[in-house]
C-alpha cells in the first residue's frame, strides 16, 4: 500500500523497501530522479533518513576503508580532508583511512576520533598526473588482495583535493556505487565525455550511455570494487599496449565498466560538487566538494 501527499518538489509515501534502499526515508523529491531505469536508488538530500538508517546499520559493527592518494604537492590538502572527514563522514562508525602518498614525511598530524584510523603507505614518484590518477586502479586491487579481505566490509577511494561539508554516512553504502559527476548531471547523453575511439577499451558508442560517473569518488563491498578495479587495470593495461590513452584516463575505464556492471546505487553530486561556492537548483546541501586550486601550480605536468 502506499500513501501519496503532494508538498512542493516533495511526495510522501509509505513504501516497502528492497534491501539497497534500506532507511530511505518516505520522502522522494520529484524534482530530481531518484531511482534508475535498473531500479537502482539515487541518493538526495530528502530521500532517506539519517537517524534511521544509521541505526540499521549500526548493528552490523562495519568498517569502511578509505583510500585517498596525495602525490607531489596534493599532500597540502590532507589536513582539510582529514580534519573535514572526522566532522562529517561515516560519523559513529569505525573508518580506516589509507593513504598513498611519495611524502610520508609530509603528512600532517591530524587527530583522529574513536575507532578511527590512518595508514599511510609510501608509493613511488610519477611525472605525469595522468600516470597517478590510472595508477590507483591497481594500486586499489592489491589493496584489496592483500590487505582488507578480513578488515573492511566496504571501500570508498575519494579525490584527496576535497573537503567535506555536511554528512557521508551509511545512505553511501551499497554493492557497487557510483557518483554522478557534478559537471554532467543534468545535460543530455550526447554530452556525456565518453571514451569515442572504438581503438579503446574503454569506448561507449554513442548511443549508449546511462549517466556520466565522476572517478573522484566511488565505493561499494570489497568483493565488487575488486572486480571494478581489477577490470579497469586489464583494460588500462591493453590501451597502453596499443599506445592509447582513455581521454579521461581511468575515469573514462570507469564509465565503461559501470555500463555494464550496473552500479547498485548511484550518488547524486551532492556527494561530489564542483565548487563549494557554485549553486544549482537540485543541490540543497553540498556534502563533499573540490577545493579552488590551480591544476597548472599542483600538477607536475600540463
Amino acid at each position: 500500500m502506499s500513501v501519496v501527499l503532494s508538498a512542493n518538489s516533495f511526495l510522501l509515501q509509505v513504501v516497502v523497501q528492497p534491501a539497497e534502499c534500506v532507511g530511505r526515508v518516505s520522502i522522494v523529491r520529484t524534482d530530481v530522479a531518484s531511482v534508475t531505469s535498473w531500479s537502482a536508488p539515487i541518493i538526495w538530500e530528502g530521500t532517506f533518513d539519517p537517524i534511521l538508517i544509521d541505526s540499521i546499520y549500526k548493528q552490523q559493527n562495519l568498517t569502511i576503508a578509505t583510500t585517498v592518494f596525495a602525490l607531489g604537492k596534493y599532500t597540502r590538502f590532507v589536513k582539510d580532508f582529514l580534519e573535514s572527514a572526522e566532522q562529517h563522514y561515516f560519523v559513529g562508525f569505525r573508518v580506516h583511512y589509507y593513504l598513498f602518498t611519495d611524502q610520508p614525511e609530509s603528512v600532517p598530524e591530524v587527530k583522529m576520533g574513536e575507532n578511527r584510523s590512518l595508514t599511510v603507505q609510501k608509493v613511488p614518484s610519477l611525472n605525469r598526473w595522468q600516470d597517478i590518477s590510472m595508477s590507483r586502479m591497481e594500486k586499489l586491487e592489491n589493496l584489496i588482495e592483500n590487505e582488507l579481505v578480513s578488515k573492511a566490509d566496504y571501500i570508498f577511494c575519494l579525490d584527496i583535493d576535497a573537503k567535506f561539508y555536511g554528512r557521508w554516512g551509511a545512505e553511501t553504502l551499497g554493492r557497487l556505487v557510483g557518483v554522478i559527476h557534478p559537471w554532467l548531471f543534468n545535460v543530455p547523453r550526447n554530452q556525456f565525455t565518453y571514451e569515442r575511439r572504438p581503438e579503446s577499451k574503454a569506448y561507449i558508442p554513442a548511443e549508449e550511455g546511462d549517466y556520466y560517473y565522476a572517478g573522484a569518488a566511488f565505493g561499494g563491498s570489497l568483493e565488487d570494487v575488486h572486480h571494478l578495479t581489477k577490470t579497469c587495470r586489464e583494460q588500462m593495461s591493453v590501451d597502453a599496449a596499443n599506445s592509447i590513452e582513455a581521454i579521461w584516463h581511468e575515469e573514462s575505464h570507469l564509465n565503461k565498466y559501470f555500463l555494464y556492471n550496473k552500479p547498485s546505487k548511484l550518488l547524486s553530486p551532492e556527494y561530489l560538487w564542483r565548487d563549494i561556492n557554485a549553486g544549482a537548483a537540485q543541490i540543497k546541501i553540498i556534502r563533499f566538494s573540490h577545493v579552488a586550486k590551480n591544476n597548472a601550480e599542483v600538477r607536475p605536468n600540463p
